[in-house]
């Protein structure tokens, strides 16, 4: 059974645990966040300001700033705690599909609409540099455990691998015969996972941008990817309506997780791996017990 968190009133695009797993953020095309209790699946403040839709949040590496990226062409930065708007970030040329921070907290990466990747300064809200290649939607962008690669996919099929200090392209990665729609990278950095529409997940080498791996079951597009804290286990949710659980030592579905009446847009695990949550266009979230 699943915990289901209810009071969007659009399709929920992103969920995103706090780095202390006490907090789960959600996103939603009802341009608020969300932030709830996860024990307890009661919501604990709702962050409005965004005019259009939420389409990605994610948490700082701390803990202590919210952001959330959206179609109304901002990423604003929060008070998990208060709920105060930090800051708003603007220089955006279209709609904000992803974000995602460093995990060293001294970048901040968002993929747009128009097939640009802008990198941030966190803390002054500066533009660093902007990633230009794609001629498609930047559809979501991840960085590696060590800050030193990011990755983008996007609707053009590929998955790109840049040095985010630099700017410069590393590998483009093709395979995929869909739209790339979501890409992680595994804890301990020696993997990466893409989803896509052409209903597989990929796994790739990041080093050589050799594919390792492709993880095939779901029925339609794979919307979303997520590691497990121990790295052992792979999440994906598809327009299928399900979740799906894949060994990642042999590439075997361990569980296929039911009941969302809409397709699954946004997963994430608890830092403790003992929860899984997923975002739906059935406009809920549910909490799953997971025992790694």
């Amino acid at each position: 059974m699943a915990l289901v968190l209810t009071g969007h009133t659009g399709w929920v695009s992103s969920v995103a645990f706090s780095p202390d797993g006490r907090m789960l953020a959600s996103g939603s095309d009802d341009d608020t966040v969300r932030l709830w209790d996860p024990t307890t699946g009661r919501v604990l403040r709702v962050l409005e300001g965004h005019t259009h839709w939420v389409n990605s949040v994610v948490f700082s590496p701390d803990g202590r700033m919210l952001t959330s990226g959206s179609t109304d062409h901002t990423v604003r930065q929060w008070d998990p705690v208060t709920g105060e708007e930090l800051r708003v970030l603007l220089g955006h040329t279209s709609g904000v599909i992803s974000v995602a921070f460093s995990p060293d907290g001294r970048m901040l990466a968002s993929g747009l609409w128009d097939g640009t990747v802008l990198l941030w300064d966190p803390a002054t809200g500066q533009v660093l540099r902007i990633l230009e290649g794609y001629m498609e939607v930047v559809s979501s962008v991840a960085f590696s455990p060590d800050s030193r690669m990011l990755a983008s996919g996007s609707w053009d099929t590929t998955v790109r691998l840049w040095d985010p200090a630099t700017g410069q392209p590393l590998h483009v990665l093709k395979g995929h015969q869909g739209m790339v729609l979501s890409v992680a990278f595994s804890p301990d950095g020696r993997m990466l996972a893409s989803g896509s529409d052409d209903h597989t997940v990929r796994l790739w080498d990041p080093v050589t941008g050799q594919v390792l791996r492709a993880l095939e079951g779901h029925m339609d597009g794979v919307q979303c990817v997520a590691f497990s804290p121990n790295g052992r286990i792979l999440a994906s949710g598809s327009d299928d309506h399900t979740v799906r659980l894949w060994d990642l030592a042999t590439g075997q579905e361990l569980r296929t997780l039911e009941g969302h009446e809409g397709a699954v847009l946004g997963v994430a695990f608890s830092p403790d791996g003992q929860m899984l949550a997923s975002g739906s266009a059935d406009k809920t979230v549910r909490l799953w017990a997971i025992h790694e």
